[in-house]
């Protein structure tokens, strides 16, 4: 693929393209949903980042990689109205979603059992994760209301339920290879 204009001009009165040609508004509902799977994406570039300097870095920047490519084909998938056209493209199956799975398990077992929420820090990496898996939850609200419109199948809504639990766990995980505590929520006494 090769993108020799980045600005198009097309966008300027409030309209965009969807893949298969129909212009909607940019404030469409696909558009928020897709849109937001972006800004997931965007996130787990920053998450990338932090991971640079974490002792977490070795094991999870070659997960969030993965990741990041199965987004980019969410969102091919979210900007695809037409069911023929979106099922020639590549998308998230059952395997990402089991994958998610066992990353999961793989690193929750390490971790101390929660006794409270675990509030956002424990350094770069882990607010890091935090930051991504709100976003993430987000774009999940956004799929629900979309697939409330019109069948997206199950796997759209599925796969970023799964990927806020691994956030979650990540960053949970990143704190603990980090050696830096999790700040955990104390409910006001008073």
């Amino acid at each position: 693929m090769r993108i020799d204009k980045v600005y198009t001009k097309g966008g300027d009165r409030g309209q965009t393209s969807l893949i298969g040609g129909d212009r909607v508004s940019k404030a469409a509902p696909r558009i928020e949903a897709y849109g937001t799977v972006d800004e997931i994406n965007a996130t787990l570039g920053l998450v990338r980042t932090a991971l640079e300097s974490s002792a977490a870095g070795e094991h999870l920047i070659p997960i969030i990689h993965r990741v990041q490519n199965e987004l980019f084909n969410l969102g091919a998938q979210l900007a695809t109205p037409d069911p023929e056209r979106r099922a020639k493209l590549p998308g998230v199956a059952l395997r990402h979603v089991e994958q998610l799975e066992r990353d999961i398990d793989a690193l929750n077992d390490a971790l101390p059992p929660l006794t409270s929420f675990v509030l956002p820090g424990g350094g770069a990496a882990s607010a890091s994760f935090h930051l991504a898996r709100t976003v993430c939850r987000r774009g999940e609200r956004l799929i629900v209301a979309l697939g409330e419109r019109e069948d997206l199948g199950e796997l759209p809504v599925t796969y970023l339920n799964r990927l806020s639990d691994a956030l979650f766990v990540f960053g949970r995980w990143a704190a603990l290879k980090d050696g830096r505590p999790e700040p955990l929520w104390q409910p006001a006494t008073t």
